[in-house]
This record gives structure tokens, sequence and C-alpha cells, in this order.
């Protein structure tokens, strides 16, 4: 919006309701601004800022079993990137349908290593919010390279609502093709922006 269309709609919006509305709430209102979704957004944004400087697997010490720890984390990630909007409502079909084949590949790609190797692997990536589709990545320590990628994708099909399609990546085929996990239903609805 050009700067002078927004200073006259200011300036008549405060000579109309009289001084009522102030211009900081007006300009508020014009840029879209909600103080409590901005508090809420900022939070939220803060904690993944934390999340994604945390190396998750180092949080546990050499003794424990590692695929253990990246099943725990990979469960951690995922709850983090529903946040606490969408984390609910799919909560129950995810930890039925989509965590046991999330395990699965998981385990899967940790049979293809020696313990010791095994040790090597960690969470690279952490979730991302808004609508973009990473929820956590697994990479090798020894050359920092990713093996497997975990994400989500919001499909809106005509006539049939919103789904969340989970998938992954894998180096083997340089992280081009989608290996589907499962989808969930959400509802017709647009669904929330991620971590929200």
């Amino acid at each position: 919006m050009p700067k002078w269309l927004r200073k006259s709609l200011v300036v008549l919006v405060t000579v109309l309701t009289f001084g009522i509305v102030t211009p900081s709430q007006l300009h508020d209102f014009v840029n879209d601004k909600d103080p409590k979704r901005d508090a809420v957004e900022s939070k939220s944004q803060d904690s993944a800022a934390k999340v994604q400087q945390i190396d998750f697997f180092d949080v546990y010490s050499n003794d424990e079993d590692p695929l253990k720890n990246l099943l725990k984390d990979a469960e951690h990630l995922s709850y983090t990137k529903f946040g606490s909007r969408i984390g609910p409502v799919i909560e129950d079909e995810f930890r039925e349908i989509i965590l046991p084949n999330i395990e699965k590949v998981i385990e899967t790609v940790a049979s293809q290593y020696e313990e010791d190797s095994l040790r090597q692997l960690y969470i690279s990536e952490a979730p991302t919010g808004g609508d973009s589709e990473r929820i956590f990545h697994i990479a090798n320590r020894e050359n920092n390279e990713d093996v497997i990628r975990f994400h989500v994708r919001r499909d809106h099909p005509p006539q049939d609502g919103y789904w969340f399609n989970f998938h992954y990546h894998t180096f083997a085929d340089d992280f081009q093709e989608h290996h589907e996990i499962g989808s969930i239903y959400w509802a017709k609805n647009t669904p929330p922006k991620w971590m929200s």
C-alpha cells in the first residue's frame, strides 16, 4: 500500500472515530498485526532457534543404545514440528500410524551400520515452522552429510480437504524421490502453520 494512502487512511479513521481508534491500533490492523499472536509466534521462533542449536544425539551418554536415542529424538522433534495447535489434533493417528513407520525406516537405515558407525549417526537438522516441510534430518558425523531426511507436506486434493503427507528422502537417489510413510487427514479448513 502506498505510503500516502496509508497516512490518509490513518487521518480519515482518526477523524471519523473521534480519536477512539489510535493511529498505532490502525497501523497494527492495516499490517495485520495481533500483539498476542506476535508474542506467541516470537516465543515459538525462539524455541525453534533453541531446538536447532541442540545436537540431540550428544545429550545421551555413549553407554546408551544409539538407535534408541535416534528414535527418541525423532519422536520429540516430530511433536515439536506439530506445535500446540496441530499436535493435539493428529497426535493419536501419528502415534498409531506414522511413528511406527518412521521407526521402521530409521531401524532399516541403522541396520546398514555396525555398532561403532551407528554411533556416528545424529539428528543434523531440527524442524522448521511456517509452511516448510522439514521435520528432521539424520546425518553421518564422519562426513557431515545427510543420510535420510524426514518431511511432512500439506496436500490439498480438490474437493477433499487437507492432508499431512509424511515422507522421507534418502542419499541413495540424491534426495530426489519421495518415499511415502503415510498421510493423516486434517479437515476441510486450512491447517495452522507448523510449530504454532
